[in-house]
């Protein structure tokens, strides 16, 4: 596609884009939204997105949105995992990890953590997925990273495992009615490292 370009965002950038970030959720997810669920309504979603970028908050977030001759057409975000971080709660970990309880120690190096993935519907199937996915991830510098993909998201799940993640546990966040979500893993090129013992269902 002619016409594309990835800007990096700031957490304190991230939050003057708040309208954009709402208008590419709104037409990347009108199924989800239209089915009435309050997790996906949008107003729940910009509440988790301005907790993501509170300045109090100091996530260390970083927002990409892919434009497509000035308009925006998709975005990815995540951040580092602090010692402190909430990210783990209730977290149910696969096979031989679950007795490994070095597992969830952070350090604010040792884990990113992949938030959102999402593009317009209209640009769907075209690989935009993967190319913020990767445009993402390039530059970080920590170990592994993780993500939470719901089970029955089968397109989802299938895209992420080509893209070389690995099941690792289940986890429902603390968010008001969250659904239950699979925990993907996957090591960082950056590190070289490798995922030992990685459940792959």
């Amino acid at each position: 596609m002619n016409g594309l370009h990835f800007t990096h965002y700031s957490a304190a950038a991230s939050r003057q884009y708040r309208s954009v970030v709402e208008d590419i959720y709104r037409r990347s997810y009108r199924e989800a939204i239209d089915s009435g669920h309050t997790f996906d309504s949008p107003e729940a979603f910009m509440h988790r997105f301005d907790a993501y970028t509170d300045p109090t908050r100091e996530s260390g977030i970083e927002l990409v949105i892919v434009y497509l001759n000035d308009v925006s057409i998709g975005q990815t975000w995540g951040w580092p995992l602090t010692p402190n971080t909430a990210w783990w709660d209730g977290l149910t970990l696969d096979g031989p990890l679950a007795a490994n309880g070095d597992f969830i120690r952070e350090s604010g190096t040792r884990t990113f953590a992949l938030s959102e993935i999402m593009v317009d519907q209209s640009y769907a199937g075209r690989g935009l997925a993967h190319r913020l996915h990767d445009e993402l991830l390039a530059g970080r510098t920590e170990d592994r990273a993780t993500l939470l993909v719901e089970p029955e998201n089968d397109r989802a799940y299938a895209a992420y495992r080509r893209w070389g993640w690995a099941r690792v546990g289940r986890l429902t966040p603390s968010w008001p009615d969250a659904p239950t979500f699979d925990v993907l893993l996957m090591a960082l090129a950056s590190r070289n490292t490798t995922i030992r013992g990685a459940a792959s269902t």
